[in-house]
């Protein structure tokens, strides 16, 4: 990956090939593993997990206009956008604290780019939930915003530049499975693994990630496990792969958050197998060997009842996605899948 410094490059000029539309999926992404190996002198986290794109994903409709200026307009579609789920439409802001809004801004000010972009964000990744869906978000609105203002930028320099944006946003430009280490922008592809099934669910408290890490205890001993879990998957062993199946902000998560403690004892009960926190929280995760058992585990999550409804408004079914699954994109970034709606 480029970590050059970026320079400031002019746009080119939109051509006839050059869409006015473009329309984006943003996977959300699984830790499989994620280890905190020491705290750094900046304030951020050595760390090293291994990430990977699933099928729910967020989606952009990102549109050139010839006013300048960013305007972004949010919805919640999916299980967010009715029943139980609505409990996680939380707000989303359309302003400049929207990584969206921050990373077409960066992206026109270090270009040079002319004009502006108007975005419809679709969301059905939970916010607050270790799901990464607003820096897939960011990345995803960098890549159709680079094509939309013809900059012929290569994803390398526009993951650099994503860095400057948030942790995670590197990641999602690997196309694939990938170990994340550094604070997270240090991205290494790994060999593509099976598409299992995975349940995904929420709980409607978030979790600051920021208090999570301060409350963690980094582990350099855990250093080289996301790569020997790549591995085990990669040749199918999941049950292998287990003692590498862990992640050091589920302790404080637990600790924080009643209901993420709650979650994983309820997702063992009703038939997951080492269920975990992905990223911060307070989504937790399980693989499944079968999609019928991964509906079986969601279906039975699903019908707890709570005061005043479901216990757990956020349950979903997905299977893990990998390069195979973006084959045939016009450009990709994860699993971000462009087509052109001029």
């Amino acid at each position: 990956m480029d970590q050059g410094r970026l320079t400031r490059a002019a746009a080119g000029p939109a051509d006839r090939g050059t869409p006015a539309t473009l329309v984006v999926r943003a996977p959300a992404k699984l830790n499989l593993s994620l280890a905190v190996l020491d705290r750094r002198p900046d304030g951020y986290h050595d760390i090293e997990s291994l990430m990977v794109p699933v099928t729910l994903h967020d989606t952009l409709r990102v549109r050139r206009t010839a006013d300048p200026g960013i305007h972004l307009d949010v919805q919640f579609g999916g299980r967010l956008a009715a029943g139980a789920g609505s409990a996680l439409a939380r707000d989303v802001p359309v302003d400049d604290s929207n990584l969206v809004v921050r990373a077409a801004r960066m992206l026109a000010e270090e270009s040079g780019a002319s004009g502006g972009l108007a975005v419809e964000l679709v969301k059905e990744i939970p916010s607050g939930a270790g799901l990464g869906g607003g820096s897939s978000d960011a990345a995803a609105v960098l890549l159709a915003a680079a094509r939309l203002w013809n900059l012929n930028w290569p994803a390398g320099k526009l993951a650099t530049l994503g860095a400057r944006i948030g942790s995670d946003v590197p990641w999602f430009f690997a196309a694939g499975p990938a170990i994340a280490a550094g604070r997270g922008e240090d991205v290494t592809p790994v060999a593509e693994l099976p598409p299992l099934p995975a349940v995904i669910a929420c709980p409607a408290t978030g979790l600051s990630t920021a208090a999570v890490y301060a409350a963690c205890r980094p582990d350099a001993s855990r250093r080289g496990a996301a790569a020997r879990l790549a591995t085990a998957l990669a040749a199918g062993d999941l049950r292998g792969g287990l003692p590498c199946m862990t992640n050091a902000l589920e302790p404080p998560a637990r600790s924080l958050c009643a209901d993420v403690d709650a979650l994983l004892a309820d997702m063992g009960r009703c038939g997951a197998w080492a269920p975990r926190l992905t990223g911060s929280g307070s989504a937790c995760f399980a693989l499944a060997r079968t999609m019928a058992e991964a509906r079986g585990i969601a279906a039975r999550l699903a019908a707890l009842r709570g005061t005043g409804g479901p216990r757990w408004p956020g349950v979903f079914v997905v299977r893990l996605a990998g390069r195979a699954a973006a084959a045939g994109c016009q450009e990709r970034t994860g699993l971000a899948r462009l087509t052109t709606d001029d």
